[in-house]
């Protein structure tokens, strides 16, 4: 049984989530801008709600609200909550997207999702693992549709995806009138590739502010800008 991820202000308790705390999450959720002081935030496939307790920990936003269609990882993102210090501002809804977009009148200032990017649909023998990892089971034409019914017009979309899956991302985007405004590319170390792409969208055009973010110098040896980044949340940084 995985144990509890113990963050600076709160734990996170994953041993019913397909899902575990990674790397891609914590960036996601420290990366997204909060500049804009967002007063109602959505996280999109919340998993064990990481993404919306880290924004319950960076803004004041006082909507925090996640959606989860997997039963047990609802439920434990639920529990997670209400055990966090900001269990008052958070939220969770049991239903696909889809059944959510029907049912909300209200915009959201941010919406935020690590999403399920890996295609292949070879299935790992794990239902709840294979609809958390791929994206046959939330694909990104259907994802970008929501964002873009339940986003305010002046509001914010942040996501994280492979680098190779970033420039046709970009495209689908567009055709929903979603425009980056911001663009991180992340590499493991320094001689690395690329591995995956922060993204900021907005629905009005700019030029993106571009920029590239490496995690380690060597073997658990972390760059500065990554200490700096997710300092707040990390026990050891």
């Amino acid at each position: 049984m995985p144990n509890p991820f113990a963050f600076k202000q709160f734990t996170v308790h994953q041993d019913r989530c397909a899902m575990k705390i990674g790397t891609d999450g914590v960036l996601l959720g420290a990366w997204t801008s909060v500049e804009t002081n967002p007063d109602s935030v959505l996280d999109i496939g919340a998993g064990t709600g990481l993404l919306a307790l880290m924004m319950a920990q960076r803004s004041s936003a006082e909507t925090i609200e996640a959606l989860e269609i997997m039963e047990a990882a609802y439920e434990q993102c639920v529990e997670n909550f209400e055990n966090s210090p900001w269990a008052d501002r958070l939220f969770c809804f049991h239903a696909g997207l889809d059944e959510f977009v029907a049912e909300i009148d209200e915009p959201y200032d941010l919406i935020i999702c690590n999403p399920p990017f890996y295609p292949e649909s070879i299935s790992s023998g794990d239902e709840a693992r294979d609809m958390a990892r791929q994206n046959q089971f939330l694909p990104f034409d259907e994802l970008l549709q929501g964002v873009s019914l339940l986003l305010d017009k002046q509001g914010t979309f942040s996501t994280i995806l492979p680098f190779a899956e970033e420039d046709d991302f970009l495209k689908l985007a567009a055709g929903f009138s979603l425009y980056p405004k911001r663009i991180t590319r992340v590499k493991g170390n320094p001689s690395a590739a690329f591995k995956r792409s922060l993204l900021e969208f907005r629905f009005e055009k700019s030029i993106p502010k571009i920029s590239e973010l490496v995690i380690e110098v060597g073997r658990h040896s972390y760059t500065e800008e990554y200490i700096a980044l997710t300092k707040d949340f990390y026990l050891n940084m």
